[in-house]
């Protein structure tokens, strides 16, 4: 395809010429003659003529069918250049604004009175590629600025939150692989182990083995690191950790030589993505089957809590995966347990204004909770789920919505973190609180009592700084 390229700037014309070609036959107009012969010894396709005239276009062979680049740097005359480009059968046009400041305002000005042509900003082009070199370039330095301060350990470990989930198994993972270390060097563990059914059946289908350890055990190791989960979350049992990669909202009162924190990405396994990406790190299928399910897990396949960063991961990581193991570890998703779960919650839930609360009373297991949060908020007409169940000693709290309405972490934190831990993101969020500070500050109620009482907080919390007009639909 043939290009025509009416240009002022050094610059820009050697850019253009280096981008676009091979692909396009690239002629350039420049009205400067000093500029056209230093071009031409360059070896470049260039005449010297004034842009501002009509047979200029008609010399240089413009058809509906060519492609023109105008360079914008703010002069005025550029109106007569359009003009002149049109007359002479042009419809193909690009105008490229170079050093433009509100080049929003200059696109509007153009598309006023050139409403075919396309605008282009250059630092629109050239700033996000270039922001992704950047930001590629600063997670290599910290990957390659933790990767030697663990290089010397005799004993890592890498430790997840209680009973992981995939985002967690397959983050710790990731991260043995970018330390280069073997299942011996870098041991995997949490304090307690893997329950869900789903989650233990990613273990077997991909051989993860997760050592199961006591708090006092972690001063054992040299180094110690935390994948998707931070200190807080140990309540002070874990006062050590040297490196901390999380999705989750960063947490105060804790110090670490290396922290990755980034809130807005959907899963911890997409921040390793990254990682490993930087590095050149040569990923396993084992490794990639591991971190596309986390993805897929944690964002309920882009349902939830995802962006661009979590879809490009997902990009790159598809081809190198297992899709038949994935289809294979998903098939563990509904149980009898879990429907038993489902049940409870029908009958003991209250729904008001698409609020659906409900409590499941004493639970083996913490995960029936979150599935049953995440299951009512498929429901037609309900917007945030609040299910809670008692594991062990401890109250817990699963909240879920629909992402934009109120965020679901402010919630918990507002009324829960004062007695226990609690935060999230906007479209999901966790507490967990011991019962007896719970008693204390709520009274002991009764199941009912507590569904009500949750319910009425969550109002309350939903009617803050909402007018009225655009409160909740109340539902029967």
């Amino acid at each position: 395809m043939r290009c025509l390229a009416v240009c002022q700037t050094d610059l820009v014309i050697r850019m253009l010429d280096e981008i676009l070609l091979p692909s396009f036959e690239v002629d350039f107009i420049v009205e400067s003659k000093p500029l056209a012969r230093r071009l031409h010894d360059a070896g470049m396709n260039v005449t010297a003529a004034d842009p501002k005239r009509t047979d200029t276009y008609l010399k240089a062979d413009v058809t509906p069918g060519t492609c023109v680049i105008v360079e914008d740097t703010g002069l005025r005359n550029l109106k007569k250049v359009l003009e002149a480009i049109r007359d002479a059968g042009g419809t193909l046009v690009y105008v490229l604004g170079v050093g433009i400041r509100d080049f929003r305002k200059r696109e509007e000005e153009l598309k006023a009175q050139f409403p075919e042509n396309n605008y282009l900003a250059l630092s629109e082009l050239f700033g996000g590629p270039l922001l992704t070199e950047f930001s590629r370039s600063l997670t290599r330095l910290r990957v390659q600025q933790y990767q030697r301060f663990f290089h010397d350990a005799d004993r890592v470990l890498i430790l997840t939150h209680n009973d992981p989930d995939p985002d967690a198994l397959a983050s710790a993972l990731a991260l043995r692989n970018v330390l280069r270390r073997t299942k011996q060097t870098a041991i995997i563990a949490a304090i307690e182990g893997v329950t869900r059914p789903e989650n233990l059946r990613m273990l077997n289908l991909l051989d993860i083995h997760i050592e199961i350890i006591r708090p006092e055990q972690v001063s054992e190791f040299e180094r110690v690191a935390m994948v998707d989960v931070q200190p807080h979350y140990f309540r002070g049992l874990i006062d050590r950790v040297d490196l901390v990669i999380d999705h989750h909202p960063e947490q105060p009162g804790y110090s670490a030589v290396f922290k990755d924190i980034r809130p807005d990405y959907g899963s911890t396994s997409t921040i390793l993505t990254e990682h490993l990406r930087a590095v050149d790190a040569n990923i396993s299928e084992r490794t990639a089957t591991a971190m596309l399910y986390a993805i897929k897990s944690d964002t309920l396949f882009f349902n939830r809590q995802a962006n661009r960063v979590d879809i490009d991961a997902f990009s790159y990581l598809y081809p190198l995966a297992d899709a038949a193991l994935i289809r294979k570890m998903e098939g563990a998703e509904i149980t009898m347990d879990r429907l038993e779960y489902v049940l409870k919650a029908k009958q003991n839930g209250r729904m008001t204004e698409q609020v659906f609360c409900a409590f499941l009373g004493a639970s083996p297991r913490e995960d029936f909770i979150p599935y049953v949060a995440d299951f009512y908020l498929q429901l037609e007409d309900v917007k945030w789920t609040i299910i809670s169940g008692i594991v062990n000693d401890s109250l817990i709290m699963s909240v879920r919505n629909l992402g934009y309405s109120r965020n679901a972490g402010e919630f918990v934190r507002k009324y829960f973190s004062d007695i226990g831990s609690a935060g999230g993101h906007r479209a999901m969020a966790k507490a967990v609180v011991p019962l007896r500070a719970f008693k204390e500050k709520f009274g002991n109620l009764q199941a009912d009592g507590l569904t009500d009482m949750v319910l009425k907080l969550a109002l309350e919390f939903l009617h803050e700084h909402q007018p009225t007009d655009k409160k909740l639909v109340a539902k029967a």
